[in-house]
């Protein structure tokens, strides 16, 4: 192969890599659209019509079909700690001697005596702790509705500013019951929620050990 092609086409499979979104564990996709409008088969002259009215007479604007976008009011606060210790202990001694010989082989080991002793001691203990804070609004779609009522919802929100991107992502089953009045939920009442907030750019490479230090970490005994 010629190294004048190699090269450009090695620098280029490099930059795409780079510009490649995040990968993500969010329920997908993220958005949909929603289902087209039945078409009114009659008119009966009224102002309300069935076939192209966007909500019912007497529905407010929560979410609730497919399509519809919902405001989740992200809170999410943990804090957890764990304490551990152990403590084990354990002495031994033997002593062995020989006995008086009468008239048989080995008389000259007479009173030899043998000993051994041993001592073991360990000690272990281990702490741990996490407070992490997350705090934020993200726009979300619902991509389906169950059965009973639930809606799976899914967002992103994405901001760059100069060469770093930001990615906050989300997505979840909310129960309609706790849809507020202004459209919008809290991520403490979101089952099965899974919330990422991930960064692309120069600044988040700098923070990443590179594959190398990665292999040479793994394959370290020290």
């Amino acid at each position: 192969m010629n190294t004048r092609i190699a090269v450009p086409a090695v620098a280029m499979l490099l930059a795409g890599c780079g510009m490649t979104t995040p990968s993500t564990s969010v329920h997908q996709p993220m958005s949909v659209r929603p289902a087209p409008n039945p078409v009114a088969t009659q008119d009966n002259g009224a102002i309300y019509q069935p076939g192209t009215a966007r909500l019912a007479l007497f529905e407010d604007r929560r979410a609730r079909q497919v399509g519809d976008t919902l405001l989740v009011v992200v809170e999410e606060r943990t804090n957890a700690s764990k304490r551990s210790s152990s403590a084990a202990n354990r002495t031994g001694e033997v002593e062995v001697s020989i006995p008086t010989l009468t008239k048989l082989p080995g008389a000259g080991l007479e009173g030899l005596s043998v000993g051994a002793s041993s001592d073991s001691t360990f000690e272990g203990g281990g702490n741990s702790a996490a407070n992490n804070v997350f705090q934020g609004n993200v726009a979300v779609t619902v991509i389906e509705v169950y059965p009973n009522g639930n809606m799976l919802v899914s967002g992103e929100k994405q901001v760059t500013i100069n060469n770093g991107t930001e990615y906050i992502r989300f997505s979840g089953v909310v129960n309609p019951i706790h849809v507020s009045s202004a459209n919008s939920v809290s991520s403490t009442r979101v089952a099965d929620a899974r919330i990422e907030y991930k960064g692309k750019g120069y600044i988040t490479e700098a923070q990443n050990m590179g594959f190398l230090q990665r292999l040479f970490l793994s394959i370290s005994p020290f």
